[in-house]
């Protein structure tokens, strides 16, 4: 994932937590934030070290990223900050990919 479609400064975080709105699932909780002036999204990931090592963490997150990659095309220009849960620490890349376009949904955030 190219760098321009990371949130990686605190800052960032901070303002999509404040001003936008959560969906959850059992699996994930994502924060969106509409940005219309964007040409494309931009994600933040979140996994505590209680999910696991950093093996494992890095595991989780690279899923995630997968996923957003894959599904570019039909995701709106929004900023997306992912939080794992616990569960996802059990899951395979197709169980993640279901769970996130699950909630991705619920967050009306697919085209």
């Amino acid at each position: 994932m190219k760098k321009e479609y990371r949130i990686k400064k605190q800052k960032d975080f901070q303002y999509v937590f404040k001003k936008g709105k959560s969906v959850a699932n059992r699996q994930f909780v994502i924060y969106t934030k509409e940005k219309s002036d964007e040409t494309h999204f931009r994600l933040g990931i979140s996994v505590s070290k209680k999910l696991g090592n950093a093996v494992k963490r890095n595991q989780i997150k690279r899923r995630i990223r997968a996923f957003f990659t894959q599904h570019k095309d039909t995701l709106k220009t929004t900023e997306y900050i992912v939080i794992a849960r616990q569960p996802v620490k059990e899951m395979d890349y197709h169980d993640i990919e279901k769970s996130l376009l699950h909630v991705l949904r619920i967050a009306k955030c697919i085209k």
